[in-house]
């Protein structure tokens, strides 16, 4: 053994190795002759042959358990011991870890927990279409159940409750505020931080999870959306608890941990619907080839699995579907108040092929979107929401260019829709057909992670990964087929290879930030991966294979960096000092021969260190010092204010590029983007029962809500179910979050889209009493502004029935007083 493997070696587990509970990766006698370790694995080799486990060694016992009058069993040590001990164990970590492992995962966890949780109040509500969701389930219980926008619950929000209920039960005890509702959400990095650290401890020693652990920590989607309330940090928590699972069954074929993943990954599908299932596959797949038992144990152990994912998503879905609809609020998105309807549609196979809603999706009449419109029909999903439908050619589009990533969405086949249509984009002045494949992530295929939009959010580190996967399987091809090593590789690579490529061929809307959920994936290949071929770096290939991960990530940094303006110096620094550990690396066997090899070790390590996460690092930081607010949050220097909602659209007037989102007649064109704005900015229309275009009263999807229109609602709400009704969720939003919660009617739901109730219904309710005012043009500021269909229709009868006055700048229509 030369001097310098002691440290970073590692033994590999065999096949026939009977894992113990209380010790995360045990050697079996017919390994002793390794030497080589990772830092806080066992070192046997190193052992005096005397103290070496043989087979006439004695065996100790644990300590007896006496009997407990109550009918349990207590071991010797208990009260004021016990605590200590329990106390011990938290500091100290496990007896056979080395004794810097548990205060380093500590600092580790601390250090995250700061990232996370510094000034987070900055971001004030963050997306206030969840925030007044959470606002509203602390307000009723019915509300929380459901995840319905409004206390009243008239409609939910387009995605399940779970990370609802997770915020507004804080908001319940700590009372609703910004704190209270994005707390949570950074708590989840912590944990799923920790969780990632003992997932690959179990299989490759507390070194290697800490890199893993702080791979994800640095991140920068990841520090993004664990800074934020999208549903996206409860999804990747439950996740990693999943990976966590199939780890623990894997170690002794354990139908139980396997069935608990199911339960996570159930649980997950209500965060965020089907994108829960991207990684079930791969969690079944790798159990059935390297679970520690027979085939057809095997198998059963996986359908213990899917009955655990059906179970942890059933019971709501269950509960939902008996629920009389008449006494729930209506599913938004779903297009036929089913939240099955939903899943497979507008959160499912729309998101797939581009159809139900998802803008930008297959083509005209045929293809994918076809095969998804035939799909969703069989379930009832109706595909008359958004722009775009299922792919089939719709009406005429208004006119219009063609906006980046949006690339010619078919329009909704209705006049009344011809704004949004033209908005999306088709040829100018008419229907074109459906885009390729643009949705709001630009064009589809394997080059979509690294393009302008998402490569500085999650591609800094995954030509890396990909390069330590196929190394760390090369490193493991000789291998037995139950291998911990090489099932643990499969596991996190092949959650980081199959959801990136789903990413990448998503025909239908995705957004940068959903990329967080490649994060842990990324960071337990790379550990691992480096891991398995630093073991072999006295071959040739190993050495080659690391050089060359770490050359290629600095050379992608420079590449990224650069297209910014952004701290422009660190561009070189990185790339030089990679090349520079790069070929460090590939010298090993030349620098550890030298006199001075222990101070070019320690160089050659930071040069690694420096050269592939100096870049993503700095971004994380930059994403955390900055407040983020909109719907569609960016990582870096570039979301520096936050984004508003759809970036690449503002509202606008016919024949006229407004970027303050004017309200426009059919017909509207594209204005220019406008990220943020506010009620006042937009400018009254003529509500003649026509789609006014993107803007709806105010620029972007975040706008605020009129101070003046704030009070008129707040002191006109007694006696009322609804104080207002508007057009859309986004602009019910903001009213609602202004007003300290007061319920307000999103007509339309999220898009302004949904067929809620008809016209007649919407009168009875003003008959009735129930709604006070209605706002022309979006009201709150923000959002898609009006819909086709019923929501037209309303907007028509109001402006017929009842007299118009100005509050600010915003039409109001009181509700109470028809016209004389």
């Amino acid at each position: 053994m030369t001097s310098d493997q002691g440290a970073w070696g590692a033994p590999r587990y065999s096949a026939g190795q009977n894992p113990v509970a209380d010790h995360p990766y045990p050697v079996e006698p017919s390994q002793v002759a390794v030497v080589d370790t990772w830092p806080g694995e066992h070192r046997l080799a190193d052992a005096p042959v005397a103290d070496l486990p043989t087979a006439d060694s004695p065996v100790v016992e644990p300590p007896v358990a006496e009997p407990h009058p109550g009918g349990r069993r207590r071991a010797h040590s208990g009260g004021a011991a016990g605590r200590s001990g329990r106390l011990t164990r938290l500091v100290r970590g496990r007896p056979e870890d080395p004794r810097w492992a548990r205060p380093a995962l500590l600092v580790l966890l601390a250090l995250t927990a700061v990232l996370y949780l510094w000034d987070l109040g900055a971001s004030g509500y963050g997306n206030s279409f969840y925030a007044a969701a959470v606002q509203a389930g602390t307000l009723s219980w019915k509300a929380l159940f459901f995840g319905s926008i409004d206390s009243s619950n008239y409609i939910t929000v387009d995605k399940p409750p779970a990370s609802l209920w997770m915020m507004a039960l804080s908001g319940r005890v700590f009372g609703f505020s910004s704190w209270s509702m994005l707390v949570p959400n950074a708590l989840c990095g912590v944990a799923s931080v920790g969780l990632l650290y003992s997932a690959v401890r179990r299989v490759a020693g507390p070194a290697v999870g800490l890199a893993a652990g702080a791979l994800l920590a640095l991140t920068p989607v990841a520090v993004l959306m664990f800074r934020f309330n999208n549903p996206d940090a409860l999804l990747v928590l439950l996740l990693v608890i999943g990976a966590y699972c199939v780890t623990r069954a894997l170690e002794a074929a354990s139908w139980r941990w396997l069935a608990l993943a199911g339960l996570a990954i159930g649980f997950g599908f209500l965060t965020k619907m089907l994108q829960a299932f991207v990684v079930l596959p791969v969690f079944a797949l790798v159990y059935l080839i390297a679970a520690p038992t027979r085939l057809r144990a095997r198998i059963g152990h996986v359908l213990a699995g899917t009955v655990g994912v059906i179970v942890g998503a059933g019971w709501w879905v269950l509960a939902t579907v008996l629920w009389p609809a008449s006494s729930r609020p209506f599913i938004g998105g779903s297009g036929n108040n089913s939240v099955l309807g939903l899943a497979f549609g507008y959160n499912g196979l729309g998101r797939i092929f581009g159809g139900d809603g998802n803008g930008g999706g297959g083509g005209s009449g045929g293809g994918p979107g076809a095969v998804a419109s035939e799909a969703l029909s069989a379930l009832g999903s109706t595909g008359q929401q958004y722009a775009g439908g299922l792919g089939a050619a719709g009406g005429a589009t208004g006119a219009g260019g063609t906006v980046p990533g949006l690339n010619g969405a078919a329009g909704y086949g209705s006049a009344a829709s011809d704004a949004m249509g033209g908005a999306f984009g088709g040829a100018p002045g008419a229907g074109g057909p459906g885009g390729g494949g643009g949705g709001f992530g630009g064009t589809a295929g394997l080059g979509r992670m690294f393009n302008e939009n998402f490569g500085a959010q999650i591609s800094w580190l995954i030509p890396a990964a990909l390069i330590l996967l196929v190394g760390g399987l090369w490193a493991t091809r000789r291998a037995a087929r139950t291998d911990r090593a090489r099932a643990a590789l499969l596991l996190w690579g092949g959650w980081l290879v199959v959801t990136g490529v789903v990413f990448s061929y998503m025909e239908g809307t995705i957004h940068e930030y959903y990329t967080v959920a490649l994060a842990p994936g990324l960071a337990g290949t790379i550990a691992l991966g480096a891991r398995e071929l630093w073991r072999t770096r006295d071959e040739i290939v190993s050495r080659l294979l690391l050089a060359l991960s770490v050359g290629v990530t600095s050379v992608w940094s420079y590449v990224l960096l650069g297209r910014t303006d952004w701290q422009s110096w660190l561009r070189v620094p990185v790339l030089v000092v990679g090349l520079v550990g790069a070929a460090a690396l590939l010298l090993w066997p030349v620098l550890r021969r030298s006199p001075v090899r222990r101070s070019a070790a320690v160089l050659a390590l930071a040069a690694v260190i420096f050269g592939t996460l100096a870049a993503p690092t700095a971004y994380a930081l930059e994403t955390a010092s900055v407040p983020h607010t909109g719907s569609i949050p960016l990582a870096g220097p570039a979301s520096a204010g936050g984004a508003g909602g759809f970036r690449t659209m503002g509202g606008g007037a016919p024949g006229q590029g407004a970027a303050n989102g004017q309200e426009g007649a059919p017909n509207g064109q594209e204005g220019a983007p406008s990220e943020q704005g506010s009620a006042t900015s937009g400018q009254d229309g003529d509500l003649t029962g026509q789609d006014r275009g993107l803007g709806g009263g105010g620029g972007g999807m975040e706008g605020q809500a009129d101070s003046a229109v704030t009070q008129l609602l707040t002191s006109g709400s007694d006696g009322y179910r609804w104080v207002a009704a508007v057009s859309s969720a986004q602009s019910a939003a903001s009213l609602e979050l202004a007003t300290g919660g007061l319920p307000v009617m999103a007509i339309g739901g999220f898009t302004g889209s949904d067929e809620v109730l008809t016209l007649d219904q919407f009168k009875q309710y003003v008959a009735d009493g129930k709604i006070h005012y209605y706002l022309g043009g979006g009201g709150g500021g923000g959002g898609f502004g009006g819909g086709g269909g019923a929501n037209s229709q309303i907007a028509s009868w109001v402006q017929a029935t009842f007299t118009s006055v100005t509050v600010g700048s915003q039409t109001v229509y009181d509700l109470t007083k028809p016209a004389s």
